[in-house]
C-alpha cells in the first residue's frame, strides 16, 4: 500500500477499545471517518458512509458483524476484522479477509493496514 492518509470506519462495541483504536489510527496519520458500536448503525454507515476502509469487531454486543462485512464487500470497500477469537471466529464466507488478533498494538494495526490492497 502506498503511503496515504486513510479515512477509517471503526465498528467496535467496547468504547475504551474504540478510543484506543482511534488513537492508534491518528498516531499513524489516518483519520476516523465514523464510529459505530452496534450492528444497525454500523450497517447504515457501511451503506452510506464515505471512507477508505473499515475495521470490524466480529462480536458487537452479542451480534456478529458479518452483515456489515457483506455490505462493505458489495460496495468494494476493504475491511479487516478485529477479534479475540482469531480466524476461528470468522465464518467461512469471510475467511479470506485480514484478521487482527485482539488485543493488538499500533504496530500490528500498521502492518495490517499496509497489507490491504486498494483498487
Amino acid at each position: 500500500m502506498a503511503e496515504r492518509r486513510l479515512r477509517v470506519l471503526i465498528v467496535e462495541d467496547e468504547m475504551l477499545v474504540a478510543m484506543n483504536i482511534e488513537d492508534m489510527l491518528l498516531d499513524l496519520g489516518h483519520e476516523v471517518a465514523g464510529l459505530a458500536s452496534r450492528v444497525e448503525p454500523a450497517m447504515s454507515l457501511a451503506r452510506e458512509g464515505e471512507f477508505d476502509l473499515a475495521l470490524l469487531d466480529v462480536n458487537l454486543a452479542g451480534s456478529p458483524s458479518f452483515p456489515i462485512a457483506a455490505i462493505l464487500r458489495d460496495r468494494g470497500i476493504p475491511f479487516l476484522f478485529a477479534t479475540g477469537y482469531g480466524i476461528k471466529g470468522i465464518i467461512e464466507e469471510f475467511r479470506s479477509y485480514p484478521v487482527l488478533q485482539k488485543p493488538f498494538r499500533e504496530r500490528d494495526l500498521s502492518l495490517a493496514l499496509e497489507a490491504i490492497e486498494f483498487g
